[in-house]
């Protein structure tokens, strides 16, 4: 194998195309990457690198490789953060839609750090779904997750979707006795078109797909309040100002305490739900596997 060093100078060009920026990357001289770069090449009987006007581009030989090798890089610079951390405090990343950490997770958490006080918890709450194997996330809170080798996937809630408002909102007028009735209040929608992963969530949280699947596509969905965050959207509906699709788990204590109500009867029950998601390697960290235990029997 050609040295590591020559590899990473390399891959590092291969991003920049120029020797100065990937030398301040590397905190060496813009020569010593030269000069490693041109000892790759050296070893493997081949030109990776040539200039192009005033920058540089890479041959058909440096393309070939460079994906795989800014792969590798990548593995390798997850492997040392995750000694590295193994070596200090005790960590578990949680990615979890923000809604759902807000409405459910984080006010149970304070049992899970009575039992274990020596674990961070830390939330993630970015919406874009990543490759658990391939990031710093450890355990994955997702909704309509299919099962994958390599992954440790389990129930936590089945869904229930239906309508729900604030009680000034369900008292009228107008009076609201059947879905026909919706098109007499403003329509809350959560807008789900800039998350290419949420197709599954999208059947059942648009209102023209739940009033088809409930029988009342007939039923205008025009006009009404637009939210890209699903709690913003709650917020506007317990504030008065329209009505809503009701995920039950997440809004169980606001449905419960009576801050929204159901104003009909009719209610759907998903095919999907929410997922528990790990890879098998960090189900092994002794303070993911507890994470786990507790997320399981958190679940009521």
């Amino acid at each position: 194998m050609p040295s590591l060093n020559a590899l990473r100078a390399f891959e590092a060009v291969s991003r920049h195309l120029n020797y100065h920026k990937a030398a301040q990357e590397l905190s060496v001289t813009p020569a010593a990457v030269k000069q490693l770069v041109t000892k790759l090449e050296s070893s493997l009987g081949a030109q990776l690198v040539r200039r192009k006007g005033r920058g540089l581009e890479l041959t058909a030989r440096g393309v070939s490789g460079v994906g795989d090798l800014s792969s590798a890089m990548n593995l390798l610079e997850i492997s040392v953060r995750k000694m590295r951390r193994s070596a200090a405090e005790k960590q578990v990343f949680v990615s979890v839609e923000s809604s759902f950490a807000t409405a459910w997770l984080v006010p149970r958490l304070e049992s899970f750090r009575a039992q274990h006080p020596d674990v961070a918890i830390l939330i993630d709450s970015n919406q874009a779904i990543g490759d658990l194997s391939g990031s710093h996330i450890d355990v994955a809170i997702r909704y309509g997750v299919k099962s994958q080798s390599g992954l440790i996937v389990h129930r936590l809630f089945d869904d229930e979707v239906f309508p729900a408002c604030s009680p000034t909102l369900a008292a009228g007028p107008p009076t609201l006795n059947e879905l026909a009735d919706l098109e007499k209040v403003p329509l809350i929608h959560w807008n789900l078109t800039h998350l290419t992963w949420a197709e599954e969530t999208r059947k059942w949280f648009t209102w023209e797909g739940w009033l088809k699947r409930a029988n009342a596509g007939h039923v205008s969905t025009a006009g009404g309040l637009h939210f890209s965050e699903y709690g913003q959207a709650v917020q506007a509906a317990i504030a008065g100002q329209g009505m809503l699709l009701a995920s039950w788990p997440i809004l169980r204590e606001p449905l419960e305490a009576g801050r929204l109500i159901a104003p009909f009867d009719q209610s759907l029950t998903t095919d999907i739900g929410y997922e528990m998601v790990a890879t098998t390697e960090n189900g092994r960290r002794p303070e993911v596997a507890a994470f786990i235990e507790w997320l399981l029997s958190a679940v009521d």
